[in-house]
């Protein structure tokens, strides 16, 4: 029976300590391209295609696939990928409704974050303000899911015990944030998406040679527990459904990956996104699915000691059933894909602080580029805290940070740019409602003092809601449309 262990194996260690180096490398590199605001935040708006693609795709995976995806896997039975399921129409959707939109809205008005993007469609600095505060409140959420991720990694590569590893993995990412801005990440995005891709199919044939050695994995699984394998995994039919409608819509209001939009170069080769981002996300997601049901039946069938947390899926199948070499690179490889989704949120989070709220109070802050990194610290240790004092299985604190990020951005934003009969207020209320709603119930949750049904999910509600709220404010305050909508963004909607 194999046990659950760290990678303190000489090749895992010496493959990390190069991965790292590589990082800081480009992160330096980066740092000496970053000589104003714009640079920190949108890269200068200078990328191409292929780089967006593989950096949208590596913001979109990061712990929450590697380290959460399995683990979901192997607590929720196949429920747990309906998730990941409309991932095969969430690229094309998000390139239909959005992305050209914020491209021509960065040419037409200059703006450069998902506030600056709601303020100049409703022409309101609140809704902006608004915005950005629900924005910080779930980047820091949201990046302490990757850094508890980034904290599993690190202990499974150095064996320095899960608290260091929060530390030692937020400190190398603050590194090169703080220095390097949006353009490290990207660039470090490439390296490793095009690595986790590669990596991700490697792992999944061990997945199945591995099946074929235990006598499949279905045969074991049925055995055991037949719910696992059920079309809704171990939960209900509305959980597994509530989290494809989340995951599906919420893809509309991710500013992490969003964002990247005002980035491209050249508008126009869009219509290639689609099939880039869909094509590395099946991929790479096969590591997702294939190591949680692999684990779990290795479990069910004696072969391997039961998780001490759902975590450990992945690093414990990596090191148990692949090559050493291999586990080498896939660890380095989520240990950086982490890092620079961690960059994406803390840009997005920095930019809250230093550009869009104090826009939302009428004044802007002198030195842009300088208050966002000192934001970015501050940020990562306010996400880095919260990392440990959870708890949490990563999974889980994903999925607070996607829903609060879906139902305060998606009617406002993504509906929005596409709705001449959106208002000002509709878009204020709707972006309250997923505020409060989310935040509320998930700490009534947390402490046990409130629960809801079987299968009732706290960010599938809480979007709902505030598109609910959006359209019936919106109807309600009707006369106000035309105003709200200023002609040169009527133009973008129209375009």
């Amino acid at each position: 029976m194999i046990q659950s262990a760290t990678g303190t194996q000489p090749v895992i260690v010496a493959v990390g300590v190069v991965y790292f180096a590589l990082v800081v490398a480009i992160s330096i590199w980066a740092g000496r391209r970053t000589r104003t605001a714009r640079d920190f935040f949108v890269a200068g708006g200078g990328i191409g295609l292929t780089v967006l693609a593989l950096s949208s795709m590596s913001a979109t995976i990061s712990g929450f696939a590697f380290i959460g995806g399995p683990a979901l896997v192997y607590t929720m039975g196949l429920g747990g990928v309906f998730i990941v399921l409309p991932a095969a129409i969430t690229s094309s959707l998000v390139a239909w409704v959005l992305a050209r939109r914020m491209r021509l809205l960065a040419e037409v008005r200059g703006v450069m974050t998902i506030p600056d993007a709601i303020g100049a469609r409703y022409n309101s600095p609140a809704a902006q303000g608004l915005t950005a505060l629900a924005i910080l409140v779930a980047v820091i959420g949201y990046t302490a899911t990757n850094i508890l991720a980034l904290g599993v990694v690190v202990h499974s590569i150095f064996g320095v015990g899960l608290a260091w590893g929060i530390w030692i993995g937020m400190a190398i990412t603050l590194l090169y944030s703080a220095s390097g801005g949006i353009l490290a990440g990207v660039y470090n995005d490439v390296m490793q998406g095009t690595l986790m891709a590669v990596a991700s199919v490697l792992v999944f044939l061990f997945v199945l040679r591995t099946g074929n050695e235990v006598g499949g994995f279905a045969h074991v699984l049925l055995q055991d527990d037949a719910s696992f394998l059920s079309p809704w995994g171990t939960g209900s039919p509305l959980a597994a459904l509530s989290l494809f409608f989340v995951f599906g819509m919420g893809a509309l209001g991710q500013p992490h990956v969003i964002h990247k939009f005002y980035m491209l170069r050249d508008p126009r080769r869009l219509r290639w996104y689609p099939a880039l981002m869909t094509g590395t996300l099946v991929l790479t997601l096969l590591l997702y699915v294939g190591v949680g049901v692999a684990v779990k039946a290795l479990v069910a069938n004696g072969d391997l000691a039961p998780l001490t947390a759902p975590d450990d899926a992945t690093p414990t199948f990596l090191l148990g059933y692949t090559p050493i070499l291999l586990a080498a690179l896939v660890f380095s490889g989520v240990a950086a894909a982490i890092m620079s989704t961690v960059n994406s949120f803390l840009s997005v989070g920095a930019a809250a602080i230093s550009h869009d709220i104090p826009i939302a109070f009428g004044r802007r802050v002198g030195d842009e580029l300088r208050v966002g990194r000192l934001a970015t610290v501050v940020i990562s240790v306010s996400a880095a805290i919260l990392a440990q004092l959870s708890g949490s299985m990563v999974a889980f604190l994903g999925i607070f940070g996607w829903g609060l990020f879906a139902s305060t951005i998606v009617p406002a934003l993504a509906i929005g740019l596409n709705w001449r009969g959106a208002t000002r207020a509709g878009a204020i209320a709707s972006i309250a409602t997923g505020l409060v709603v989310t935040l509320l119930f998930e700490t009534l949750g947390y402490t046990g003092a409130y629960s809801f049904p079987a299968g009732v999910t706290i960010s599938g509600l809480s979007l709902v809601l505030s598109m609910l709220v959006f359209f019936g404010v919106s109807w309600m305050t009707r006369s106000s449309a035309a105003a709200n909508l200023p002609v040169d963004v009527a133009a973008v909607m129209e375009g």
